[in-house]
């Protein structure tokens, strides 16, 4: 239940809404509280008065039970009983969907992530747009939402005819075959090391023969393509991110010549240079650059031709691309070239943007082939994860496996944890703590609190009219709140608010485990304890699932 916005609506003044019900620093003073001292000037009354009145005019009921006045604050106490019994029976009766709603039914989100590139591996760079694209799905579906994810490959230019080119000079097809995406990264690389005016000419030759029909350039841009969607399928697989598309800039190839008609027609497309552009100077950007002078297109014509065929064929409600920040002024042009074009559900179309992951050595560049792979970054995870784990509990069964889902989750949510625009350092050791705010922190806990449940050897039932101490109370507050927080993560884009709130949890419960005895508690208290335990675990391992991590039993 929404406590705040529950006291806003009954409280019935102009201008307060749910962001104005504040957490007392006391809990003792109350657990909710609501400052008068912006609603003064309003109502021409000091803040006490204000907070006086109210009190006197408030009315308690079974969801709050008592309201105090202090120094122009106005406190409620909730029916700490009445929440315990209403938040448990809710988490046990939904259990994997405590958290979910309908409010997206009837509606699609279209979600374009990950998008990589047809011959280049997976590096540490493709982390962010694939977790956050995957939680995204996740969460969106949780809400009800019909979900298109779209994997926009990268499978157009002339960088397939260099592939092509380098193929020719020094490869064969059974060291392709064996090597896969390694090998065609190692041919690219050496092209861009070796290449001369004669190279490149060549290879723009070979792209010009993809595009038109060449049966040979085809089949070999083909077969890289093929190996391409073996090999990142397979991380796919480990990160538990899907797809429903993989339609890429290929894809398009008929589909932008009607814009581009309809951007003439309508008096938008001017030449400059010899290239044809949309003018957005008066609304404060460069030009849109549709084709270039030699008649190419380019990703802005590609992604308006993406975009229309989106909206025919899913009429999404929303469309998310999850494109680093770099690229801000791409997709406002594209919006802005939409916008101009008549398309209202131009207004629909969002860039989820995000900062940037690297390791501590810096950026990297696949054409100078200075990358860190992603499945490295995983492998090492997951051996250091193992190390951890066999060295906090030498005797435990599985570890190899436990390792490979602890590994895997501080791999996810160390790209999760911050708000998506910040750039982020990634650092083995510090993603792997048991302590702080890491996935490792959240699983332990989860641990904790199936071995509590274990241990205790006893068929818990929904408590009826137990008054929660304040830690228990405290976590349940938490546990009341998870499903707006899938709400508000929805609104706003950020998985990083469920990885917070993951934490957050985890805290409160290992503080109540710590103050209260739970396996040595009698009658009601124990009772409570041990359905506490559960509705935790329960609701973490409900938010670690949708930022796309599992959790062990044991650790």
């Amino acid at each position: 239940m929404n406590y705040r916005k529950y006291i806003a609506e009954k409280l019935k003044i102009d201008g307060v809404n749910e962001n104005d019900v504040a957490l007392p620093p006391n809990t003792e003073m109350g657990d909710y509280a609501l400052p008068c001292f912006k609603l003064a000037k309003i109502l021409r009354k000091s803040p006490v008065a204000i907070a006086e009145e109210l009190k006197n005019s408030f009315e308690c009921d079974g969801v709050i039970s008592g309201v105090s006045a202090v120094n122009g604050y106005l406190n409620f106490k909730v029916n700490r009983a009445g929440l315990a019994s209403g938040v448990l029976e809710e988490v046990f009766s939904k259990g994997d969907g405590y958290g979910a709603s309908d409010t997206g039914a009837g509606k699609t989100i279209c979600i374009d992530y990950s998008s990589v590139n047809i011959a280049k591996p997976f590096h540490i760079g493709h982390l962010s747009t694939t977790v956050i694209g995957g939680s995204l799905y996740k969460i969106y579906k949780f809400l009800g939402y019909e979900v298109v994810g779209i994997n926009h490959l990268g499978d157009y230019g002339t960088q397939f005819g260099k592939l092509i080119s380098a193929y020719k000079r020094w490869g064969n097809r059974e060291q392709v075959q064996k090597g896969g995406i390694h090998a065609i990264n190692e041919l690219y690389v050496r092209f861009n090391e070796q290449a001369d005016e004669k190279m490149e000419a060549e290879a723009r030759e070979y792209f010009r023969l993809i595009e038109n029909g060449d049966k040979e350039a085809n089949e070999l841009f083909n077969w890289f393509k093929e190996l391409t969607l073996e090999y990142v399928n397979k991380i796919y697989e480990k990160l538990n991110v899907r797809f429903d598309s993989y339609a890429g800039e290929r894809f398009y190839t008929d589909k932008m010549q009607p814009v581009v008609d309809e951007l003439s027609a309508k008096g938008l497309l001017i030449e400059s240079e010899g290239a044809k552009i949309v003018d957005l100077e008066k609304y404060g950007m460069p030009p849109c650059l549709i084709l270039r002078s030699d008649g190419a297109s380019l990703y802005a014509t590609r992604d308006l031709a993406a975009a229309e065929y989106r909206k025919k064929t899913y009429n999404f409600h929303k469309c998310l691309y999850v494109v680093a920040y770099q690229q801000n002024l791409h997709f406002k042009q594209v919006f802005k070239v939409l916008e101009l074009m008549g398309r209202e559900w131009a207004k629909d179309m969002v860039h989820v943007a995000y900062g940037m992951v690297s390791l501590e050595d810096g950026a990297m560049s696949t054409r100078k082939g200075k990358v860190v792979w992603l499945e490295d970054v995983i492998n090492r995870c997951e051996e250091k994860a193992y190390s951890v784990i066999h060295e906090k509990n030498p005797g435990l069964a599985n570890k190899a496996e436990i390792a490979k889902t602890v590994g895997l989750g501080a791999v996810v949510f160390g790209a999760l944890y911050n708000s998506k625009i910040k750039d982020v350092t990634f650092s083995y050791d510090k993603v792997l703590s048991f302590e702080g705010e890491t996935s490792v922190y959240v699983q332990y806990t989860c641990a904790r609190a199936n071995s509590v449940l274990e241990k205790s050897g006893v068929k818990y039932t929904l408590p009826r009219g137990y008054e929660p101490n304040t830690q228990e109370f405290e976590v349940l507050k938490s546990l009341a709140v998870f499903p707006e927080t899938v709400l508000d993560a929805g609104e706003k884009y950020e998985p990083s608010i469920i990885a917070r709130y993951a934490v957050d949890l985890a805290q409160k419960y290992n503080k109540f485990y710590i103050d209260c005895k739970i396996l040595a508690a009698e009658g009601e208290a124990k009772n409570f304890r041990l359905a506490l335990t559960s509705a935790t675990l329960q609701t973490l391992k409900n938010a670690l699932k949708l930022l796309g991590i599992g959790v062990p039993d044991k650790m």
